[in-house]
């Protein structure tokens, strides 16, 4: 589903991407990890159109898309969360939702005057979308909240929920469980695999919490001085001592806290 071969991303005279290369299949759940300033989010910022790569390419669904802008990437079917959620605040959950689909006919002034029909008939079924996306991820009691009144994890929630209005093929996940309480995670979790079970959904993942990696992810791909270090999956990531020496400095927790050793 995503093909990256070869990217180099430079920022002055450093290289924060160096001559990566790595793919996500289609229909998996897989895992990107790696220490802080591993690349793994400028990686996913090419991926999801950001800023464009210094070399390399990018392919989505056997596409070059190597430097599309990310609402190209977004119609194309590449979807993104955030690790500090990026709600629209002042505006209802339901109305998050209702903002996502790209071209609607009432945002065309003409078509909002003389199509007038139109524009209700569309509202009502992309409506009746975001109703049941919230059913099914059971935010129903929020759905004339205020987006921005809601928990960290609500948010999170929230924002998968926007992904699964355009139904895309693949989403990129950023750090899920950043500032969610364990409870929470668990069912963030459980809707990211029913919807990678049922939906067919392909899902590339960020994320810090080894237990959460661990619960989602096959394969996991190790990220080390902006290259791929390894992969496979979450036991043999644990056995492996050049990601144990790369990854965690020859410890068993790195400086956010996170072990890679067995639960």
């Amino acid at each position: 589903m995503i093909r990256v071969d070869n990217i180099t991303k430079r920022f002055g005279g450093i290289r924060a991407v160096d001559d990566c290369s790595l793919h996500v299949t289609k229909g998996s759940i897989t895992g990107l990890i790696g220490p802080n300033g591993a690349g793994k989010s400028t990686l996913f910022n090419i991926i999801a159109g950001t800023f464009p790569p210094d070399g390399g390419s990018v392919q989505l669904d056997g596409v070059d898309v190597t430097g599309w802008p990310a609402h190209r990437l977004f119609r194309a079917g590449l979807a993104r969360t955030f690790q500090i959620a990026h709600e629209f605040a002042r505006m209802t959950v339901l109305e998050n939702l209702l903002a996502v689909p790209a071209g609607q006919a009432g945002e065309n002034l003409l078509t909002a005057w003389t199509g007038w029909a139109r524009v209700r008939r569309e509202e009502a079924a992309i409506r009746q979308r975001a109703e049941a996306v919230l059913g099914e991820l059971r935010l129903e009691h929020v759905a004339h909240e205020l987006a921005g009144n809601l928990s960290g994890g609500q948010k999170k929630l929230v924002e998968l929920a926007r992904t699964m209005m355009w139904q895309p093929k693949v989403v990129l996940l950023d750090e899920i469980g950043a500032g969610v309480n364990r409870t929470l995670l668990s069912e963030i979790a459980g809707e990211i695999e029913r919807l990678n079970r049922d939906h067919g959904y392909t899902f590339f993942v960020i994320e810090h919490d080894m237990d959460l990696i661990a619960r989602l992810c096959h394969p996991v791909i190790v990220m080390a001085e902006g290259r791929v270090l390894t992969q496979g999956s979450m036991a043999e990531i644990r056995r492996n001592e050049a990601v144990i020496e790369a990854y965690l400095g020859g410890g068993r927790t790195n400086q956010n806290g996170a072990g890679i050793g067995a639960a």
